[in-house]
């Protein structure tokens, strides 16, 4: 399978803090020399960003708040493709994560959890989509690239953050099914699976000092991230999750391509 390494220009959604963050450094650094275009909402960070560490002229960014309306963000996805013709990839890593106590449901705030919902899958489909029209007619050349981020908890929910382990349990279902709707099109769909990795995620809940005590250091996440993408490997799982994966997800991705293929041969007849 083609690799990261393969890419020529890369697009990190969520790049101002934690795994993106970290991720589009290191994706900057390999040996292929690709152009990362860091993305977010907060353009004093992205400006930090790319001051700090544009050395060698191959940092770009782009400001994009992704709950934007949707023919507005479908017109901000038009805008980057025009003006980086060259990117073959995009990395989500934009999310968020709050804390709900159904035994008290007076206490459940439903904007705060669609918002939730919004930011971790609703926009990840909407960019997807808009990305790809871009993404499948460069796949006609060359390999190209969506890299999803779920994440651990997509398959062992932790109870007290019930949604957000829902919205990554839906990125991870989702993730397989593009894999093999788009093999065809040369498109390559990664699913990178975080363990709790050291992140500013955390400081919103206030959790970040028990937390501390368990998750894997980002530094060390990286490096074991980014050794699987060099590889092309189909999914990146790091620290615990590797067993985990292991042992509730092995042989998914095959059953669910030979459902593929029964139901497109049932479809043909």
């Amino acid at each position: 399978m083609p690799s990261i390494s393969d890419s020529k220009c890369i697009l990190v959604v969520g790049s101002t803090a934690g795994i993106g963050r970290a991720l589009a450094l290191a994706i900057l650094d390999l040996p292929s020399q690709p152009t990362v275009i860091v993305c977010g909402r907060r353009k004093e960070r992205l400006d930090e960003l790319v001051a700090s560490h544009n050395a060698t002229g191959r940092l770009k960014s782009v400001t994009l708040d992704v709950l934007s309306e949707r023919n507005a963000l479908k017109s901000s996805i038009e805008d980057i493709v025009n003006t980086y013709p060259d990117l073959d990839a995009v990395l989500f890593s934009s999310g968020i994560q709050r804390a709900f106590d159904f035994t008290r449901p007076d206490t459940i705030d439903l904007d705060s959890l669609e918002c939730e919902l919004a930011t971790n899958y609703t926009s990840i489909v909407r960019m997807i989509t808009f990305f790809l029209p871009h993404l499948i007619k460069l796949g006609q050349g060359r390999p190209t690239f969506l890299y999803t981020v779920s994440s651990g908890l997509s398959i062992v929910p932790a109870t007290g953050i019930a949604n957000y382990c829902a919205t990554k349990s839906a990125v991870h279902s989702l993730s397989i099914s593009l894999a093999i709707q788009l093999k065809e099109k040369n498109v390559h769909v990664v699913e990178i699976i975080p363990p709790l990795v050291e992140s500013e995620l955390h400081d919103f809940e206030g959790t970040t000092q028990r937390l501390s005590n368990f998750w894997l250091s980002l530094e060390e996440y990286t490096k074991v991230t980014m050794e699987g993408l060099v590889r092309g490997d189909p999914y990146v799982p790091a620290g615990m999750v590797i067993e985990q994966h292991k042992q509730f997800e092995e042989g998914k991705l095959e059953a669910a391509t030979k459902m593929h293929g029964r139901f497109k041969a049932m479809t043909q007849t």
